[in-house]
């Protein structure tokens, strides 16, 4: 197949979709963000790279890091992570606090802004001072670069404007949820929030998830077989927030976004891809990179459906 032909479609078709949709401005940095960027990377089992547009260009993966620090939670706690955290769709905005408390502090998922939160305060029991280190460490692992970082002005800037993130952990807390101090769970969260990767990155990083938790290139296996179905599940189900159906609808790939733009997939034993487009639909993912990714397996027909 001509993935590189594809792409190059595809970059021409989106593009009256680029003006369309808001940059997430309530966290200052990243309203900031030039908003008419667009990147598309895909990357196969053997090393080979395709990609369009603004493929190095580095931006926040925000949500993106929730794929991560959930399969480092699965590693440490897969026979009680569902105690405290669920595995179902929302159905509600990532930060809802209205179904948090009718459910006594039991996210629904860990890729809700709760669920996130209550997989961090896990990785700060089991990592402790070394929590980001371990996240950063393990990111750098999957993506093969040792050289990726967060963006500090970021990471303070969702600190600083990060009320309704600290109305979720302090309602959690309320309920028992939450087993760490709440300062040092969220300095946590913030950072991994602003881990700063571009699209090739990041479509690097997801390889080992569409192979069952093996990386096809180095061969090391990371998570198993078993650990990655449930991951890739889940991102299916619950990845974009109250709007993974329509994504699941539309796309049909297990995939999960960020509000920083980025949208990371994979066709499972065959390659894994992003996306990147800054401004975001009314549901918090990106509108554009929404569209890339639906045009990308109707001209492939590569949907898992």
């Amino acid at each position: 197949m001509d993935y590189e032909a594809i792409l190059k479609e595809i970059q021409e078709e989106i593009k009256p979709y680029l003006e369309q949709g808001k940059v997430a401005d309530y966290i200052p940095a990243l309203g900031r963000v030039n908003p008419n960027q667009f990147a598309m990377s895909l990357q196969l089992f053997d090393g080979t790279t395709f990609g369009v547009g603004d493929v190095d260009t580095k931006f926040s993966i925000q949500s993106i890091s929730k794929v991560f620090t959930f399969t480092l939670a699965l590693d440490l706690y897969e026979k009680t992570l569902h105690e405290r955290v669920g595995i179902e769709p929302s159905g509600n905005p990532f930060n809802s606090l209205v179904q948090l408390e009718y459910e006594k502090g039991i996210p629904r998922n860990p890729f809700i802004n709760a669920g996130a939160i209550v997989v961090t305060d896990m990785l700060v029991s089991g990592y402790h001072d070394k929590t980001f280190e371990r996240i950063v460490d393990f990111i750098r692992n999957v993506s093969d670069n040792r050289a990726l970082s967060h963006d500090k002005e970021v990471a303070d800037s969702e600190a600083a404007y990060g009320y309704r993130n600290m109305s979720l952990i302090n309602m959690m807390k309320s309920f028992g949820n939450i087993q760490n101090d709440i300062a040092d769970v969220m300095a946590v969260y913030f950072q991994q929030c602003s881990i700063s990767m571009s699209a090739h990155e990041l479509s690097r990083a997801m390889l080992f998830l569409a192979n069952h938790g093996v990386d096809p290139i180095t061969q090391k296996r990371y998570i198993s077989a078993s650990q990655a179905k449930k991951l890739s599940s889940l991102m299916l189900t619950c990845g974009h927030y109250d709007a993974s159906g329509d994504f699941a609808f539309k796309v049909g790939l297990p995939g999960k976004s960020g509000v920083g733009g980025g949208i990371v997939a994979i066709v499972p034993n065959l390659m894994s891809l992003c996306v990147w487009s800054p401004r975001l639909n009314a549901r918090g993912n990106s509108l554009a990179g929404t569209k890339a990714l639906e045009l990308f397996t109707t001209k492939t027909e590569l949907s898992i459906f």
